[in-house]
């Protein structure tokens, strides 16, 4: 559903799976089953991930905030 973007975001900060791993914890697996959307992360690798990229969790999984 969203591995699209966190695999986009990934490779816009040049890092490969294994050296996200080693920065954050998760399983290289476990970005792989992400990124190729046979599930979703929970809400607390999404923050590993947003921290490790310095984004916010909105922009994580591309959404964009419109204002009203």
């Amino acid at each position: 559903m969203y591995g699209k973007e966190i695999k986009n975001i990934r490779l816009t900060h040049g890092l490969t799976q294994t050296q996200v791993e080693a920065a954050t914890g998760i399983p290289q697996e476990t970005l792989s089953w992400i990124e190729n959307d046979k599930g979703i992360a929970n809400i607390q690798q999404c923050v590993l991930l947003a921290n490790l990229y310095e984004i916010s969790l909105d922009e994580l999984i591309g959404r964009e905030i419109k204002n009203k």
